[in-house]
């Protein structure tokens, strides 16, 4: 293993979560049903036939949880905040019993010295939201999810100063709507933009009710960077990658930072583009305090004569493995993602030279790989180990090249719902049994341990 690397004075280390994959209490205390709820409840639709209907306990015990990440010298958790354990029906009155847990949650990571980032939607669209405007594909929605982040800045406001809108949008409007892999399940390609423009219209409301009540909130959004690379060198495989890169990323980038969409693409896309109202682009447009970066692997784009509009198709499906394997001296993860960490190194510097030196988190990124308790005990994992410290490596070169990288938080505290793979694949620092809830930590968590240690030294 090589040398532990090193980052700037204040730099934080942290873990991030989500809602529906951590907290169980799937109908406790006037929780509200979302999409994720009906979805895992849907024959066929999660591989292993599991829930989130317990995940990981931590809606009944969350300081278990925290005293680990104090153990380990964390000083920063994102986690997400379920819309309809706070708004049951995604709007109108609030339910006090949930607002009342994360409230609980906030008063105990700030007691253990751990900074919290509050992601406000992590794909678990309120039911009632869905069956009433179709989620984001309804302009409605991003209205209220604007009443929503204001229901949670009067609440936490005062204690929590870090926000994040939305994770992943790219994720949830061609997942959910696009291929109908995950919730709400749509087969929809018509609706893919429609979609992703109203989660950037929600994401610009809520960052202007965010700062109204919380005057030094520092307020921004998570989006997954692919790096999308060319199949072959051949001029139709190259315009293929292009478009697929304004289709995943330019498409939200460009939108946020420019206030426009990609050109090509749209011209591409003229039969499904969305209707962009007046002020649409200026309200999605407003600055970000920081951009939020989820990074995991690379994918390739070919040129596609079957696909309408693109001519494109992104990446080899791989979906069907069962664990990380070596193809051609590359390592692959348990997910089938290649281990790429040069593709974090460039996207930070992409983000740096392209749009103005913005302030940066890596706000995801880990690896799942087959885990098991040994015989004594613990938790063995080296390819994690090996697999974080080359991209945290990535990371401290970014900055040492002008990246304004202020923290990196890995995916994920613990193992958890990983959403259609259920609980067979475990990207945590943590092991859980999720039969007994007990943890062990992993010897990845201890090797984090001794780089946050190694750094305060």
């Amino acid at each position: 293993m090589s040398d532990p690397v090193q980052f700037p004075p204040g730099f934080l280390f942290g873990t991030a979560t989500s809602a529906y994959q951590i907290e169980g209490g799937w109908r406790e205390d006037g929780k509200g049903l979302s999409i994720w709820d009906v979805f895992a409840h849907t024959p066929g639709k999660i591989r292993t036939g599991e829930t989130g209907d317990v995940a990981c306990n931590v809606y009944r015990d969350f300081q278990t949880d925290i005293d680990i990440m104090a153990r380990l010298g964390l000083n920063a958790y994102r986690f997400s905040i379920s819309w309809s354990r706070v708004l049951p029906r995604g709007a109108g009155s609030v339910n006090q019993k949930g607002l009342d847990y994360y409230s609980r949650l906030v008063d105990a990571l700030l007691e253990a010295g751990v900074t919290p980032f509050v992601t406000l939607y992590h794909w678990d669209m309120p039911l009632p939201l869905m069956e009433a405007y179709g989620g984001f594909a309804g302009r409605e929605t991003a209205l209220y999810f604007a009443d929503y982040a204001e229901a949670l800045t009067r609440s936490l406001g005062d204690r929590v100063k870090n926000w994040i809108t939305l994770n992943e949008p790219w994720e949830h409007a061609v997942l959910g709507y696009f291929l109908g892999e995950h919730a709400p399940g749509r087969r929809h390609p018509w609706q893919y933009f429609r979609v992703a423009h109203h989660e950037l219209l929600g994401h610009g409301l809520a960052l202007e009710r965010i700062r109204l009540f919380v005057p030094d909130a520092q307020v921004g959004i998570a989006l997954s960077m692919h790096a999308v690379h060319p199949a072959s060198d051949s001029p139709r495989d190259r315009v293929a990658a292009m478009l697929s890169d304004q289709l995943c990323n330019g498409f939200f980038l460009d939108g946020l930072f420019r206030g426009v969409y990609p050109e090509l693409l749209m011209r591409r896309a003229w039969l499904l583009r969305p209707e962009i109202g007046a002020d649409d682009m200026t309200i999605i447009s407003q600055p970000l305090d920081f951009l939020g970066v989820n990074y995991y692997s690379r994918i390739f784009a070919r040129h596609a004569w079957h696909v309408p509009f693109f001519r494109a198709w992104m990446g080899d499906d791989r979906s069907g493995v069962e664990e990380e394997f070596v193809e051609d001296g590359v390592q692959y993860t348990a997910m089938g993602w290649e281990v790429y960490p040069r593709g974090l190194y460039d996207w930070l510097m992409r983000l740096t030279r392209a749009y103005n030196r913005p302030t940066l988190y890596v706000t995801e990124n880990g690896a799942a790989f087959t885990d098991a308790v040994s015989e004594d005990g613990r938790v063995h994992d080296p390819l994690r180990i090996d697999y974080l410290q080359r991209h945290m490596a990535a990371a401290a070169r970014a900055i040492a090249e002008g990246a304004d990288l202020r923290g990196y938080f890995i995916w994920t505290m613990m193992d958890n719902f990983e959403w259609v793979e259920g609980y067979r694949k475990r990207f945590g620092l943590v092991y859980v049994n999720h039969r007994t809830q007990e943890r062990i930590i992993k010897d990845s968590g201890y090797w984090l341990q001794q780089i946050i240690a190694a750094q305060r030294a």
